[in-house]
């Protein structure tokens, strides 16, 4: 497995609160990878991406063993997004300045031919290859609900102002309710997470035309980046590509 990641303040807003991790163990053929955007204001945003990140991925790392099942890797992310969740919802309790604060999550846990794909919020994971780019996570917004009601079309979907409107985050409530997806890619596939900043300034077609291309995995990282600056860049932009 390769792996590479980026993350960018984009064209228009002061700070960057989008966060990312990258760990491949050659030796086990293994690999964690995680996404997390801010929401709230400039500091609590910081704040609720570093905190789900941070206690998410430590927890994760505690339980990671040689030869891990499916169902192990589920169980060992939930309970992590669980405890993530625990203190960054307290910490948003502490103080008017963290309050209503969150963060989205998408997260891989990979075991050589088994993925645990887990996410909340509306941080995206995809999986690439020359035929295809598929979605793999289901984004928790107003307009993905709206959607499953047959309210909109999915291009409707796509540019609905509520898009960006989530209804699940992480230090949010008291509880959480994560989402997972099991993964078994094939040779040359290439796992993309993101947050919205990529998946609403670059479509489908260009998140596939890139990855694709035959470049290094780094690279491939960087023009997406750029692509999603030279089309506004309103938001931070993070992505990382983890090749099989």
């Amino acid at each position: 497995m390769i792996a590479a990641g980026l993350t960018d303040i984009g064209k228009r807003r002061k700070d960057n609160q989008d966060n990312y991790y990258i760990n491949v163990i050659h030796s086990d053929e293994q690999a964690l990878c995680v996404v997390c955007d801010g929401m709230g204001g400039a500091k609590s945003g910081n704040v609720a991406s570093d905190m789900t990140l941070t206690i998410f991925v430590s927890e994760v790392k505690k339980r990671i063993l040689p030869k891990m099942s499916m169902s192990y890797m589920r169980a060992i992310t939930n309970e992590a997004i669980k405890t993530a969740n625990t203190y960054t919802y307290g910490k948003s309790l502490e103080d008017d300045l963290f309050a209503g604060m969150g963060s989205t999550i998408v997260s891989a846990c990979v075991d050589k031919d088994d993925v645990c794909v887990m996410n909340v919020g509306d941080s995206r994971a995809y999986l690439i290859n020359s035929q295809s780019i598929t979605q793999i996570s289901s984004d928790h917004s107003v307009a993905q609900e709206m959607l499953r009601r047959g309210e909109l079309t999915p291009e409707e979907a796509k540019h609905h102002p509520s898009r960006n409107y989530i209804t699940r985050a992480v230090g949010t409530e008291r509880t959480i309710n994560p989402q997972f997806y099991e993964v078994r890619p094939q040779k040359g596939d290439v796992l993309l997470l993101c947050t919205d900043g990529l998946s609403n300034m670059v479509d489908d077609s260009d998140l596939q035309a890139e990855v694709t291309s035959g470049r290094p995995l780094a690279e491939c990282a960087q023009r997406l980046i750029t692509l999603a600056n030279e089309r506004g860049g309103p938001d931070n932009i993070t992505v990382t590509l983890l090749m099989f």
